[in-house]
């Protein structure tokens, strides 16, 4: 059946169905070659959307400054959740020179000093779990023994949040990333969260420490952030923190489970400059990591982008895993390619809401896969790769578990 004519073409629904492994959602593949700028309709939400699904126009839209956050506030744009995980005013929503504030009290967490420091900290922790995983013997779940447990650990240390409070916020992150939450039970688990970060910046204020928190709530006492913002921020770093790394480098470690002839370079020389940054790196491009798209943005002037001209008022959405697999940027942009030196991936997104902590997943990444592959030379998955069960109805795609054996 042909999609239904909206103004200027076609309008394509768009309910992304649950994916096993890296398979690729059909239709923004198929988008991406035939209809690189397209209108869609989402699951949620009203009316369509455009979505951008080639690398230079991606790029184009999410640096453009004509493209707004802002604007998607008290809009329902058609979307993938029935609640807007950013909330109004968040850095998620905000446009310079609000954004640029924001970020900039963010920016020391992740400079140089804390990443080495973290680096170091994180590979002692890695040691830790692995040996005591190769103590229990296998078979092993390697999601919930290993890189479950190790990314918490970093951004609960990083952000000062105690570890006895980890299986509360742990609840809450899976209420705000399922699709089927309803926007009633969104608003629930957002406001719990934000009484809980607020209590917490109160309480780093009066006792504070070598921690995220501590620092913004430096920032709003001295006027430089609201509550709401220091919110957005705390709730921002710690979703990308427990899911979106828990969730991506678990799927990294089944990807080179799958390839084992990719992985077998990889093991004969892990030390070689640059060689597992650079694997990371094709990781990153080669795994879709979500299930349909994140915040979209809304156009403050008539835009061209990829010959279609996107009216003043109109939503546009980017998918950043399309553009990660366009055939005009990488050669054979569908085969993993672990030694592959091409431009650079946009799994971190681009412009200004370029990933703030796309360098602590980096660090994480590396530190997990170079662990995994120095103490257990001989990793395997101890299932079929078609029995691992996938994440269904959630923001992120990964394993919901990775049962392996050595």
């Amino acid at each position: 059946m042909n999609p239904p004519e909206g103004p200027t073409g076609p309008v394509h629904d768009w309910v992304p169905s649950p994916l096993p492994g890296t398979a690729f959602d059909p239709l923004p593949h198929r988008l991406l070659r035939e209809e690189p700028v397209a209108r869609v309709r989402l699951p949620y939400g009203e009316g369509h959307a455009w979505l951008v699904t080639r690398y230079e126009d991606v790029r184009l839209v999410a640096a453009d400054p004509r493209l707004s956050r802002a604007r998607t506030v008290g809009r329902p744009i058609t979307s993938m959740t029935p609640h807007t995980l950013a909330p109004p005013g968040g850095v998620g929503r905000a446009d310079p020179p609000d954004h640029t504030r924001l970020r900039r009290l963010i920016a020391p967490a992740f400079g140089r000093r804390r990443m080495t420091a973290l680096r170091e900290h994180t590979e002692h922790m890695a040691e830790t779990l692995a040996l005591r995983t190769l103590e229990t013997g296998p078979p092993a779940d390697l999601a919930e023994s290993f890189v479950g447990p190790l990314s918490a650990t970093v951004i609960a240390e990083l952000l000062g949040v105690p570890a006895a409070d980890l299986d509360r916020v742990q609840t809450w992150r899976a209420g705000l990333l399922r699709h089927d939450t309803t926007a009633a039970e969104g608003e629930a688990v957002k406001k719990e969260i934000a009484g809980y970060f607020a209590d917490l910046a109160r309480h780093r204020a009066a006792h504070p420490g070598d921690d995220v928190v501590s620092e913004l709530a430096a920032a709003r006492g001295a006027g430089g952030i609201s509550t709401p913002e220091l919110v957005s921020l705390a709730v921002m770093l710690t979703l990308n923190g427990l899911d979106a790394v828990r969730n991506i480098v678990s799927t990294m470690v089944y990807v080179l489970l799958t390839h084992p002839r990719q992985t077998a370079k990889l093991r004969a020389d892990p030390g070689a400059p640059g060689r597992l940054a650079r694997a990371v790196d094709e990781l990153l491009r080669y795994i879709p990591q979500r299930h349909g798209v994140g915040m979209p943005r809304v156009a403050t002037a008539d835009i061209e982008v990829g010959g279609v001209t996107i009216a003043e008022g109109e939503a546009v959405h980017v998918f950043y895993p399309a553009a990660n697999r366009d055939p005009a940027v990488y050669t054979d942009p569908d085969r993993l390619d672990l030694d592959r030196d091409e431009a650079p991936h946009l799994a971190f997104g681009h412009g200004a809401h370029y990933c703030a902590g796309a360098q602590l997943a980096r660090v994480e990444a590396e530190v997990m896969l170079g662990t995994l592959l120095a103490r257990f030379p001989s990793l395997a998955l101890a299932v079929p790769p078609e029995r691992i069960a996938w994440r269904a109805g959630s923001v992120n795609r990964g394993p919901v578990t990775l049962p392996v054996t050595w």
